[in-house]
Protein backbone atom coordinates (compact mmCIF):
# COMPACT_ATOMS: atom_id res chain seq x y z
CA UNK A 1 0.00 0.00 0.00
CA UNK A 2 1.34 3.27 -0.85
CA UNK A 3 1.13 6.53 0.28
CA UNK A 4 1.25 8.84 -2.79
CA UNK A 5 1.96 12.78 -2.50
CA UNK A 6 -0.65 14.97 -3.59
CA UNK A 7 1.88 17.10 -6.47
CA UNK A 8 5.28 16.15 -7.27
CA UNK A 9 6.80 19.16 -5.29
CA UNK A 10 5.18 18.16 -2.32
CA UNK A 11 8.07 16.80 0.54
CA UNK A 12 8.97 13.22 0.47
CA UNK A 13 10.95 11.89 3.18
CA UNK A 14 13.07 8.55 3.69
CA UNK A 15 9.94 8.18 6.29
CA UNK A 16 7.81 8.46 3.58
CA UNK A 17 9.36 6.09 1.69
CA UNK A 18 9.58 3.55 4.53
CA UNK A 19 5.94 3.88 5.21
CA UNK A 20 5.01 3.10 1.81
CA UNK A 21 5.69 -0.42 2.52
CA UNK A 22 5.02 -0.86 6.17
CA UNK A 23 3.08 -3.51 6.87
CA UNK A 24 2.20 -1.97 10.11
CA UNK A 25 0.46 0.67 8.35
CA UNK A 26 -1.47 -1.84 5.99
CA UNK A 27 -2.70 -3.90 9.55
CA UNK A 28 -4.08 -0.80 10.37
CA UNK A 29 -6.74 -0.80 7.85
CA UNK A 30 -6.31 -5.03 7.92
CA UNK A 31 -10.52 -5.70 8.32
CA UNK A 32 -11.85 -2.31 6.74
CA UNK A 33 -11.45 -3.09 3.24
CA UNK A 34 -15.12 -3.74 2.89
CA UNK A 35 -16.08 -0.35 4.63
CA UNK A 36 -13.50 1.42 2.20
CA UNK A 37 -15.40 -0.61 -0.75
CA UNK A 38 -18.78 0.05 0.37
CA UNK A 39 -17.61 3.59 0.33
CA UNK A 40 -15.95 3.55 -3.22
CA UNK A 41 -19.06 1.80 -4.85
CA UNK A 42 -22.10 1.62 -2.51
CA UNK A 43 -24.86 4.34 -4.11
CA UNK A 44 -24.29 8.09 -3.02
CA UNK A 45 -27.36 8.90 -0.93
CA UNK A 46 -25.61 11.89 2.02
CA UNK A 47 -23.32 13.82 2.73
CA UNK A 48 -20.67 12.13 4.96
CA UNK A 49 -20.97 13.77 8.70
CA UNK A 50 -19.10 13.22 11.26
CA UNK A 51 -19.22 14.77 14.96
CA UNK A 52 -16.49 16.61 16.77
CA UNK A 53 -16.36 16.42 20.90
CA UNK A 54 -14.63 18.61 22.56
CA UNK A 55 -14.83 21.04 26.02
CA UNK A 56 -17.64 23.94 26.37
CA UNK A 57 -15.63 27.47 26.49
CA UNK A 58 -15.67 27.69 30.11
CA UNK A 59 -14.12 24.31 30.08
CA UNK A 60 -11.57 25.05 27.76
CA UNK A 61 -11.31 27.55 25.51
CA UNK A 62 -8.41 26.20 23.38
CA UNK A 63 -10.19 22.98 22.96
CA UNK A 64 -12.63 24.62 21.01
CA UNK A 65 -11.09 26.87 19.50
CA UNK A 66 -9.54 24.31 17.15
CA UNK A 67 -12.95 22.30 16.87
CA UNK A 68 -14.27 24.98 15.39
CA UNK A 69 -10.86 25.78 13.01
CA UNK A 70 -11.16 21.56 11.94
CA UNK A 71 -14.65 21.98 11.33
CA UNK A 72 -14.38 25.32 8.92
CA UNK A 73 -11.43 22.66 7.25
CA UNK A 74 -13.25 19.87 7.22
CA UNK A 75 -16.64 21.43 5.48
CA UNK A 76 -14.21 23.27 3.19
CA UNK A 77 -13.38 19.50 1.90
CA UNK A 78 -17.14 18.54 1.41
CA UNK A 79 -17.91 16.82 5.10
CA UNK A 80 -20.48 18.06 7.10
CA UNK A 81 -19.58 18.43 10.82
CA UNK A 82 -21.22 18.95 13.91
CA UNK A 83 -19.24 20.06 17.30
CA UNK A 84 -20.69 18.78 20.42
CA UNK A 85 -19.53 20.19 23.68
CA UNK A 86 -19.51 18.37 26.56
CA UNK A 87 -18.65 18.51 29.82
CA UNK A 88 -14.91 17.34 31.15
CA UNK A 89 -16.91 13.80 33.12
CA UNK A 90 -19.41 13.45 30.26
CA UNK A 91 -16.72 13.80 27.14
CA UNK A 92 -14.28 11.22 29.10
CA UNK A 93 -17.23 8.90 29.76
CA UNK A 94 -18.49 9.01 26.23
CA UNK A 95 -14.60 8.52 25.32
CA UNK A 96 -12.83 6.45 27.32
CA UNK A 97 -15.96 3.99 29.35
CA UNK A 98 -18.81 4.03 25.86
CA UNK A 99 -16.05 4.39 22.68
CA UNK A 100 -19.15 6.23 21.60
CA UNK A 101 -17.38 8.83 19.15
CA UNK A 102 -16.16 10.00 16.06
CA UNK A 103 -13.23 11.89 16.80
CA UNK A 104 -13.09 14.59 20.04
CA UNK A 105 -10.22 17.48 21.31
CA UNK A 106 -8.79 17.25 23.92
CA UNK A 107 -5.59 18.23 26.58
CA UNK A 108 -4.32 14.84 27.66
CA UNK A 109 -2.36 14.22 30.32
CA UNK A 110 0.94 13.11 28.67
CA UNK A 111 3.20 11.83 31.66
CA UNK A 112 6.85 12.37 32.38
CA UNK A 113 7.79 8.65 30.80
CA UNK A 114 6.51 7.44 27.68
CA UNK A 115 5.81 4.16 29.07
CA UNK A 116 2.20 5.47 29.25
CA UNK A 117 2.15 5.06 25.11
CA UNK A 118 1.66 1.50 26.59
CA UNK A 119 -1.48 1.19 27.96
CA UNK A 120 -2.58 4.48 25.51
CA UNK A 121 -1.86 2.28 22.03
CA UNK A 122 -1.34 -1.24 22.98
CA UNK A 123 -3.89 -3.31 21.37
CA UNK A 124 -4.55 -6.32 23.88
CA UNK A 125 -6.39 -3.38 25.63
CA UNK A 126 -8.37 -1.71 22.83
CA UNK A 127 -11.55 -4.03 24.16
CA UNK A 128 -11.62 -2.64 28.09
CA UNK A 129 -13.04 0.49 29.02
CA UNK A 130 -10.86 3.52 31.03
CA UNK A 131 -7.24 4.96 29.59
CA UNK A 132 -6.76 2.12 28.08
CA UNK A 133 -6.76 2.24 24.38
CA UNK A 134 -9.71 3.99 24.04
CA UNK A 135 -9.05 4.75 20.13
CA UNK A 136 -9.45 0.89 19.13
CA UNK A 137 -5.89 0.52 17.43
CA UNK A 138 -5.06 -2.48 16.49
CA UNK A 139 -1.47 -2.80 15.22
CA UNK A 140 0.92 -5.23 15.77
CA UNK A 141 4.57 -3.40 14.62
CA UNK A 142 3.41 -0.95 17.35
CA UNK A 143 2.43 -3.87 20.21
CA UNK A 144 6.15 -4.95 19.36
CA UNK A 145 8.10 -1.55 20.06
CA UNK A 146 6.20 -0.43 23.06
CA UNK A 147 6.70 -4.11 24.57
CA UNK A 148 10.67 -3.34 23.76
CA UNK A 149 10.80 -0.28 25.45
CA UNK A 150 9.21 -2.09 28.80
CA UNK A 151 11.71 -5.07 28.32
CA UNK A 152 14.89 -2.55 27.72
CA UNK A 153 16.67 0.01 29.07
CA UNK A 154 18.97 2.79 28.11
CA UNK A 155 19.68 3.84 24.52
CA UNK A 156 17.81 0.93 23.59
CA UNK A 157 14.44 1.75 25.32
CA UNK A 158 14.86 5.00 22.91
CA UNK A 159 15.51 3.01 20.65
CA UNK A 160 12.33 1.09 20.52
CA UNK A 161 10.28 4.38 22.08
CA UNK A 162 11.18 6.07 18.70
CA UNK A 163 10.11 3.48 17.03
CA UNK A 164 6.84 3.62 18.50
CA UNK A 165 6.57 7.32 17.80
CA UNK A 166 7.34 6.93 14.15
CA UNK A 167 4.57 4.18 13.99
CA UNK A 168 2.34 6.21 15.49
CA UNK A 169 3.46 9.24 13.40
CA UNK A 170 2.50 6.78 10.35
CA UNK A 171 -1.06 5.65 11.51
CA UNK A 172 -2.66 8.84 13.20
CA UNK A 173 -5.14 7.13 16.10
CA UNK A 174 -4.34 10.35 17.47
CA UNK A 175 -2.91 13.91 15.84
CA UNK A 176 -0.92 15.72 18.46
CA UNK A 177 -1.06 19.44 17.55
CA UNK A 178 0.88 21.44 20.79
CA UNK A 179 2.01 21.50 24.19
CA UNK A 180 0.54 24.21 25.94
CA UNK A 181 2.94 26.49 28.37
CA UNK A 182 1.72 25.13 31.69
CA UNK A 183 1.85 28.35 33.89
CA UNK A 184 0.18 28.72 37.51
CA UNK A 185 -0.39 32.23 39.34
CA UNK A 186 0.20 32.75 42.57
CA UNK A 187 0.56 35.13 45.46
CA UNK A 188 3.74 36.13 47.15
CA UNK A 189 2.67 37.86 50.48
CA UNK A 190 2.20 34.45 52.27
CA UNK A 191 4.02 31.46 51.28
CA UNK A 192 7.68 31.06 49.83
CA UNK A 193 8.70 27.64 48.36
CA UNK A 194 6.58 27.87 44.96
CA UNK A 195 9.59 27.65 42.75
CA UNK A 196 11.14 24.40 44.69
CA UNK A 197 8.62 21.50 43.39
CA UNK A 198 6.37 21.09 39.94
CA UNK A 199 2.79 22.40 41.12
CA UNK A 200 1.05 19.73 39.53
CA UNK A 201 2.02 16.95 41.89
CA UNK A 202 1.82 16.43 45.29
CA UNK A 203 5.77 17.71 45.61
CA UNK A 204 4.63 20.96 44.62
CA UNK A 205 2.41 21.63 47.70
CA UNK A 206 4.69 20.03 50.27
CA UNK A 207 7.21 22.65 51.57
CA UNK A 208 5.68 25.58 51.15
CA UNK A 209 6.75 27.78 54.04
CA UNK A 210 4.22 30.52 55.38
CA UNK A 211 5.98 33.88 55.81
CA UNK A 212 6.61 35.08 59.17
CA UNK A 213 3.59 37.04 60.48
CA UNK A 214 1.54 36.04 58.01
CA UNK A 215 -0.97 34.05 59.85
CA UNK A 216 -2.08 34.74 63.38
CA UNK A 217 -3.59 30.68 63.96
CA UNK A 218 -3.56 27.49 61.26
CA UNK A 219 -1.93 28.72 58.11
CA UNK A 220 -4.59 27.59 55.57
CA UNK A 221 -3.52 27.78 51.77
CA UNK A 222 -6.67 28.72 49.48
CA UNK A 223 -6.15 27.27 45.58
CA UNK A 224 -8.41 27.35 43.06
CA UNK A 225 -9.49 25.32 40.59
CA UNK A 226 -11.50 25.40 36.97
CA UNK A 227 -12.34 21.95 37.04
CA UNK A 228 -15.29 20.95 39.26
CA UNK A 229 -14.73 17.22 38.80
CA UNK A 230 -12.67 16.44 41.94
CA UNK A 231 -15.77 18.54 44.07
CA UNK A 232 -17.96 15.43 42.61
CA UNK A 233 -15.78 12.21 42.53
CA UNK A 234 -12.41 11.85 44.37
CA UNK A 235 -12.03 7.86 43.69
CA UNK A 236 -8.87 7.41 42.54
CA UNK A 237 -10.01 4.73 39.96
CA UNK A 238 -13.34 6.78 38.51
CA UNK A 239 -11.75 7.25 34.27
CA UNK A 240 -14.07 10.17 33.71
CA UNK A 241 -12.61 12.05 36.84
CA UNK A 242 -9.20 11.39 37.14
CA UNK A 243 -7.03 12.16 34.83
CA UNK A 244 -4.54 15.33 36.11
CA UNK A 245 -4.06 17.33 39.15
CA UNK A 246 -2.33 16.19 42.65
CA UNK A 247 -5.54 15.60 44.60
CA UNK A 248 -4.97 11.52 44.65
CA UNK A 249 -1.38 11.82 45.41
CA UNK A 250 -2.27 14.33 48.81
CA UNK A 251 -4.94 11.83 49.81
CA UNK A 252 -3.14 8.42 49.01
CA UNK A 253 0.46 7.54 49.32
CA UNK A 254 2.58 5.31 46.94
CA UNK A 255 5.68 2.75 47.51
CA UNK A 256 7.57 5.65 45.30
CA UNK A 257 6.89 9.77 44.00
CA UNK A 258 8.11 11.36 40.79
CA UNK A 259 10.64 14.24 41.47
CA UNK A 260 11.90 16.16 38.67
CA UNK A 261 11.85 13.23 36.27
CA UNK A 262 13.31 10.90 38.97
CA UNK A 263 11.14 7.92 40.66
CA UNK A 264 12.36 8.19 44.58
CA UNK A 265 11.18 6.67 47.99
CA UNK A 266 8.09 7.54 49.26
CA UNK A 267 5.86 5.35 51.44
CA UNK A 268 8.73 2.63 50.64
CA UNK A 269 12.12 3.59 52.52
CA UNK A 270 14.19 1.95 50.14
CA UNK A 271 13.86 -1.19 47.48
CA UNK A 272 16.82 -3.95 45.77
CA UNK A 273 16.49 -4.99 42.79
CA UNK A 274 17.53 -8.61 41.70
CA UNK A 275 16.92 -10.16 38.11
CA UNK A 276 13.27 -8.40 37.62
CA UNK A 277 12.27 -8.67 41.58
CA UNK A 278 12.06 -5.98 44.00
CA UNK A 279 12.59 -6.12 47.65
CA UNK A 280 10.77 -3.05 48.95
CA UNK A 281 11.15 -2.08 52.47
CA UNK A 282 7.99 -0.16 54.20
CA UNK A 283 8.53 2.67 56.19
CA UNK A 284 7.61 2.18 59.89
CA UNK A 285 4.56 2.37 61.99
CA UNK A 286 2.42 4.18 58.91
CA UNK A 287 -1.22 4.72 59.48
CA UNK A 288 -4.08 5.10 57.17
CA UNK A 289 -5.88 8.15 58.06
CA UNK A 290 -8.58 5.99 60.25
CA UNK A 291 -5.72 5.12 62.27
CA UNK A 292 -5.30 1.48 60.88
CA UNK A 293 -1.53 0.39 59.88
CA UNK A 294 -0.73 0.49 56.64
CA UNK A 295 1.41 -2.86 55.91
CA UNK A 296 2.55 -5.04 52.99
CA UNK A 297 -0.54 -6.93 52.43
CA UNK A 298 -2.21 -3.56 51.75
CA UNK A 299 0.35 -2.79 48.86
CA UNK A 300 -0.01 -6.43 47.87
CA UNK A 301 -4.10 -5.76 47.62
CA UNK A 302 -3.53 -2.81 45.91
CA UNK A 303 -1.76 -4.47 42.99
CA UNK A 304 -3.77 -7.68 42.75
CA UNK A 305 -7.29 -5.28 42.82
CA UNK A 306 -5.77 -3.72 39.85
CA UNK A 307 -5.11 -6.22 38.07
CA UNK A 308 -9.31 -7.84 38.95
CA UNK A 309 -11.69 -5.00 40.81
CA UNK A 310 -13.99 -8.21 41.00
CA UNK A 311 -11.37 -9.98 43.20
CA UNK A 312 -11.90 -13.31 41.10
CA UNK A 313 -15.79 -13.11 41.32
CA UNK A 314 -16.45 -12.52 37.72
CA UNK A 315 -15.23 -14.97 35.29
CA UNK A 316 -12.14 -13.50 33.66
CA UNK A 317 -10.90 -10.07 34.70
CA UNK A 318 -11.97 -6.73 36.05
CA UNK A 319 -9.07 -4.77 35.11
CA UNK A 320 -9.57 -0.98 36.86
CA UNK A 321 -9.64 1.85 34.03
CA UNK A 322 -7.22 3.57 35.59
CA UNK A 323 -3.38 2.44 36.15
CA UNK A 324 -4.08 -0.35 33.78
CA UNK A 325 -0.81 -0.66 31.99
CA UNK A 326 1.63 0.13 35.44
CA UNK A 327 -0.01 -2.48 36.91
CA UNK A 328 0.23 -4.55 34.05
CA UNK A 329 4.02 -4.12 34.52
CA UNK A 330 3.49 -6.53 37.79
CA UNK A 331 3.65 -10.21 37.53
CA UNK A 332 3.24 -10.82 41.45
CA UNK A 333 2.87 -9.59 44.62
CA UNK A 334 3.95 -10.89 47.99
CA UNK A 335 3.55 -9.60 51.46
CA UNK A 336 6.82 -11.44 53.09
CA UNK A 337 5.90 -9.32 56.58
CA UNK A 338 4.38 -6.57 57.34
CA UNK A 339 7.07 -4.13 55.83
CA UNK A 340 8.33 -6.21 53.36
CA UNK A 341 7.21 -6.72 49.95
CA UNK A 342 8.62 -9.05 47.18
CA UNK A 343 7.07 -7.74 43.31
CA UNK A 344 8.24 -9.69 40.25
CA UNK A 345 8.16 -7.58 37.13
CA UNK A 346 7.40 -8.47 33.61
CA UNK A 347 9.32 -5.26 32.91
CA UNK A 348 12.94 -3.47 33.00
CA UNK A 349 13.83 -2.17 36.44
CA UNK A 350 13.60 1.31 34.78
CA UNK A 351 9.75 0.90 33.74
CA UNK A 352 8.77 -1.34 37.10
CA UNK A 353 10.07 1.32 39.17
CA UNK A 354 7.01 3.40 37.34
CA UNK A 355 4.57 0.72 38.74
CA UNK A 356 5.62 1.90 42.47
CA UNK A 357 3.41 5.17 41.69
CA UNK A 358 -0.08 3.62 42.21
CA UNK A 359 -2.30 4.84 44.45
CA UNK A 360 -1.96 2.07 47.92
CA UNK A 361 -5.34 1.45 48.94
CA UNK A 362 -6.66 0.35 52.48
CA UNK A 363 -7.51 -3.51 52.27
CA UNK A 364 -9.76 -2.79 54.69
CA UNK A 365 -12.02 -0.49 52.96
CA UNK A 366 -11.78 -1.49 49.52
CA UNK A 367 -12.15 -4.99 50.65
CA UNK A 368 -15.43 -4.54 52.39
CA UNK A 369 -16.87 -2.30 49.22
CA UNK A 370 -16.13 -4.60 46.71
CA UNK A 371 -17.97 -7.66 48.54
CA UNK A 372 -21.20 -5.37 50.24
CA UNK A 373 -21.43 -4.68 46.43
CA UNK A 374 -21.20 -7.86 45.02
CA UNK A 375 -23.80 -9.34 47.90
CA UNK A 376 -26.29 -6.25 46.72
CA UNK A 377 -26.13 -8.12 43.34
CA UNK A 378 -23.74 -5.46 41.63
CA UNK A 379 -22.16 -6.73 38.28
CA UNK A 380 -18.55 -6.18 38.09
CA UNK A 381 -18.13 -4.90 34.10
CA UNK A 382 -14.87 -4.07 33.70
CA UNK A 383 -14.76 -0.17 34.52
CA UNK A 384 -17.40 0.92 34.47
CA UNK A 385 -19.16 -1.50 37.85
CA UNK A 386 -19.56 0.80 40.73
CA UNK A 387 -16.72 0.22 42.88
CA UNK A 388 -14.26 2.01 39.97
CA UNK A 389 -17.18 4.94 39.79
CA UNK A 390 -19.06 5.83 42.67
CA UNK A 391 -18.04 8.15 45.38
CA UNK A 392 -19.64 6.25 47.63
CA UNK A 393 -16.39 4.88 49.35
CA UNK A 394 -14.87 5.99 51.97
CA UNK A 395 -12.13 8.25 51.21
CA UNK A 396 -9.46 6.91 53.38
CA UNK A 397 -5.71 6.90 52.14
CA UNK A 398 -2.60 7.64 54.24
CA UNK A 399 -0.94 10.85 52.50
CA UNK A 400 0.03 13.71 53.59
CA UNK A 401 -3.50 15.71 53.97
CA UNK A 402 -7.07 13.23 54.59
CA UNK A 403 -10.16 14.71 53.36
CA UNK A 404 -12.19 16.64 55.61
CA UNK A 405 -14.98 18.08 52.99
CA UNK A 406 -16.27 17.57 49.99
CA UNK A 407 -18.95 20.20 48.14
CA UNK A 408 -19.87 19.47 44.36
CA UNK A 409 -18.94 22.48 42.31
CA UNK A 410 -18.00 24.29 44.93
CA UNK A 411 -14.92 23.16 47.45
CA UNK A 412 -12.63 20.82 48.63
CA UNK A 413 -11.04 20.72 51.93
CA UNK A 414 -7.85 19.24 53.35
CA UNK A 415 -6.07 18.67 56.84
CA UNK A 416 -2.42 17.97 57.22
CA UNK A 417 -2.24 14.60 58.71
CA UNK A 418 0.55 14.87 61.60
CA UNK A 419 1.30 11.06 61.87
CA UNK A 420 2.55 11.16 58.17
CA UNK A 421 6.01 10.38 57.55
CA UNK A 422 7.08 13.40 56.12
CA UNK A 423 6.73 14.71 59.44
CA UNK A 424 9.70 12.93 60.99
CA UNK A 425 12.90 14.99 61.07
CA UNK A 426 15.07 12.44 60.05
CA UNK A 427 12.96 12.04 56.65
CA UNK A 428 14.54 13.54 53.65
CA UNK A 429 11.25 14.57 51.99
CA UNK A 430 9.54 18.43 51.86
CA UNK A 431 7.43 18.72 54.79
CA UNK A 432 3.85 20.14 54.99
CA UNK A 433 3.59 23.32 56.76
CA UNK A 434 0.00 24.07 55.98
CA UNK A 435 -2.49 23.07 58.19
CA UNK A 436 -5.18 22.91 55.61
CA UNK A 437 -5.51 23.12 51.77
CA UNK A 438 -8.65 24.16 50.59
CA UNK A 439 -9.34 23.95 46.54
CA UNK A 440 -11.88 26.48 45.53
CA UNK A 441 -14.05 25.73 42.14
CA UNK A 442 -14.31 28.87 39.77
CA UNK A 443 -15.75 28.08 36.39
CA UNK A 444 -12.85 29.35 34.26
CA UNK A 445 -9.22 31.07 34.43
CA UNK A 446 -10.16 34.61 34.14
CA UNK A 447 -12.13 34.42 37.36
CA UNK A 448 -9.84 32.32 39.06
CA UNK A 449 -7.57 34.95 39.06
CA UNK A 450 -10.00 37.50 39.84
CA UNK A 451 -9.80 35.46 43.08
CA UNK A 452 -5.97 35.92 43.62
CA UNK A 453 -6.35 39.28 42.55
CA UNK A 454 -8.84 40.06 45.29
CA UNK A 455 -6.76 38.24 47.83
CA UNK A 456 -8.97 35.69 48.43
CA UNK A 457 -6.78 32.83 46.96
CA UNK A 458 -2.82 32.21 47.11
CA UNK A 459 -2.73 30.27 43.96
CA UNK A 460 -4.30 28.70 40.22
CA UNK A 461 -3.94 24.97 41.10
CA UNK A 462 -4.98 24.27 37.40
CA UNK A 463 -3.00 25.33 34.64
CA UNK A 464 -4.05 28.76 33.53
CA UNK A 465 -5.80 29.29 29.58
CA UNK A 466 -3.51 30.89 27.37
CA UNK A 467 -5.88 33.94 27.34
CA UNK A 468 -5.81 34.75 30.65
CA UNK A 469 -2.73 36.32 31.62
CA UNK A 470 -1.31 39.43 30.53
CA UNK A 471 0.86 41.88 32.31
CA UNK A 472 1.52 39.93 35.93
CA UNK A 473 -0.54 42.34 38.95
CA UNK A 474 1.80 43.81 41.17
CA UNK A 475 2.33 41.05 44.64
CA UNK A 476 1.38 38.00 42.02
CA UNK A 477 3.95 35.78 40.49
CA UNK A 478 3.31 33.93 37.41
CA UNK A 479 5.06 30.06 37.99
CA UNK A 480 6.07 27.97 34.60
CA UNK A 481 6.53 24.51 35.12
CA UNK A 482 7.31 21.59 32.55
CA UNK A 483 4.41 20.59 30.65
CA UNK A 484 3.69 16.76 29.57
CA UNK A 485 -0.13 17.71 28.33
CA UNK A 486 -0.48 17.99 25.32
CA UNK A 487 -3.91 18.71 22.81
CA UNK A 488 -4.61 16.66 19.99
CA UNK A 489 -7.50 15.12 18.26
CA UNK A 490 -8.60 11.40 19.20
CA UNK A 491 -10.17 8.99 16.37
CA UNK A 492 -12.18 6.11 17.00
CA UNK A 493 -10.53 3.95 14.40
CA UNK A 494 -13.16 0.71 15.45
CA UNK A 495 -15.76 2.98 12.82
CA UNK A 496 -15.90 4.33 9.51
CA UNK A 497 -14.70 6.42 8.29
CA UNK A 498 -11.73 6.77 10.96
CA UNK A 499 -11.03 3.12 9.99
CA UNK A 500 -9.50 4.37 7.04
CA UNK A 501 -5.79 5.12 7.55
CA UNK A 502 -6.08 7.44 4.76
CA UNK A 503 -9.07 9.42 6.06
CA UNK A 504 -7.34 9.63 9.38
CA UNK A 505 -4.23 10.81 7.46
CA UNK A 506 -5.91 13.31 5.12
CA UNK A 507 -8.06 14.53 8.31
CA UNK A 508 -4.61 15.48 10.15
CA UNK A 509 -3.43 17.38 7.04
CA UNK A 510 -6.26 19.80 7.66
CA UNK A 511 -4.54 20.84 11.00
CA UNK A 512 -1.92 23.74 10.24
CA UNK A 513 -0.11 23.62 13.87
CA UNK A 514 1.46 27.07 13.68
CA UNK A 515 -1.16 28.78 13.00
CA UNK A 516 -3.21 27.87 15.97
CA UNK A 517 -0.48 28.06 18.22
CA UNK A 518 0.04 31.94 17.28
CA UNK A 519 -4.00 32.37 17.10
CA UNK A 520 -5.97 30.03 19.29
CA UNK A 521 -2.67 30.14 22.05
CA UNK A 522 -1.37 33.58 21.49
CA UNK A 523 1.98 31.77 21.25
CA UNK A 524 2.16 29.86 24.48
CA UNK A 525 2.44 26.71 23.53
CA UNK A 526 5.00 24.66 21.08
CA UNK A 527 3.94 22.70 17.70
CA UNK A 528 4.31 18.91 18.27
CA UNK A 529 3.84 15.73 16.42
CA UNK A 530 4.67 13.53 19.20
CA UNK A 531 2.41 12.91 22.37
CA UNK A 532 5.89 12.67 24.66
CA UNK A 533 8.22 14.94 26.72
CA UNK A 534 10.73 16.70 24.77
CA UNK A 535 13.76 14.36 25.61
CA UNK A 536 12.13 11.71 24.43
CA UNK A 537 11.59 13.19 20.77
CA UNK A 538 14.03 11.61 18.12
CA UNK A 539 15.44 13.81 15.68
CA UNK A 540 13.78 13.35 12.38
CA UNK A 541 10.29 13.82 14.23
CA UNK A 542 10.96 17.15 15.97
CA UNK A 543 9.05 19.88 14.64
CA UNK A 544 10.58 21.79 11.97
CA UNK A 545 7.98 23.72 10.71
CA UNK A 546 5.75 20.48 9.06
CA UNK A 547 4.15 17.11 9.99
CA UNK A 548 6.59 14.95 8.51
CA UNK A 549 4.06 12.31 7.72
CA UNK A 550 1.16 14.36 7.13
CA UNK A 551 2.05 18.02 6.04
CA UNK A 552 -0.33 20.70 5.86
CA UNK A 553 -2.50 21.04 2.87
CA UNK A 554 -0.89 24.35 2.38
CA UNK A 555 -1.84 26.72 -0.53
CA UNK A 556 1.52 27.38 -1.72
CA UNK A 557 0.34 29.91 -3.97
CA UNK A 558 -0.35 32.39 -1.31
CA UNK A 559 2.18 34.89 -1.66
CA UNK A 560 2.42 35.50 2.62
CA UNK A 561 3.05 32.26 3.52
CA UNK A 562 0.17 32.24 5.47
CA UNK A 563 -2.37 29.18 6.49
CA UNK A 564 -4.65 29.51 3.76
CA UNK A 565 -5.87 25.88 2.95
CA UNK A 566 -5.67 24.73 -0.64
CA UNK A 567 -9.33 23.22 -0.82
CA UNK A 568 -9.13 21.52 -4.32
CA UNK A 569 -5.80 19.56 -3.02
CA UNK A 570 -7.10 18.73 -0.37
CA UNK A 571 -10.18 17.15 -2.11
CA UNK A 572 -8.05 15.46 -4.87
CA UNK A 573 -6.16 13.32 -2.13
CA UNK A 574 -9.39 12.64 -0.33
CA UNK A 575 -10.89 11.39 -4.13
CA UNK A 576 -7.01 9.30 -4.66
CA UNK A 577 -7.79 7.41 -1.39
CA UNK A 578 -11.73 6.24 -2.28
CA UNK A 579 -13.97 8.70 -1.35
CA UNK A 580 -16.39 10.07 -3.49
CA UNK A 581 -17.54 13.15 -4.10
CA UNK A 582 -21.18 14.30 -5.41
CA UNK A 583 -21.70 14.81 -9.40
CA UNK A 584 -20.66 18.56 -8.47
CA UNK A 585 -17.83 18.23 -6.77
CA UNK A 586 -18.89 19.47 -3.39
CA UNK A 587 -19.33 17.44 -0.85
CA UNK A 588 -18.18 13.67 -0.20
CA UNK A 589 -21.18 10.97 0.31
CA UNK A 590 -21.25 8.32 1.59
CA UNK A 591 -23.25 5.18 0.76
Amino acid sequence: MTLPSDRSNDRVSRRAVLAAGSTGIAGSVAGCTDRIQQLITGTASDQLSITILTLPTDNDRQAIKIARRLEEKLKAVGINVRIEPRADPELLQTVLLEHDFDCYISRHPGGHDPDYLYETFHSKFAPEAGWQNPYGLVNTEIDDALERQRSTAGSEREQAVGEVLDRLAQTHPIVPICVPDERRLVRTDRFDGWNDHHLGTRLGFLGLEPKDDAFEDDVVLNAVITDSSPSRNINPLAAPYRYRGAFVDLLYDSVATEDDGEIRPWLAEDWEWDDAVATVTLRSNCRFHDGEPVTADDVKFTYDFLNDTSLGAREGLSPAPRYRGLGDAVESVTAVDDRTVRMRFSTSDEVGELAFTVPILPKHIWKTAVEDSLESGAKPIQGTWEIVTTDEIPTIGSGPFALTEQEPRSHLRFERFDDHFTRRGYVDLPEPHVDELVFHVEPNSGAAVNQLEAGNADMTASILGSETVGEVPSGLELVESESWTFYHIGFNVRNSPFSNLHFRRNVARLIDRESIVADVFNGQASPTVTPVAAEWVPDDLEWDGEAPYAPFFRDETDSEGTSELDVERAKRAFERHGFQYDEDGEYIVRS
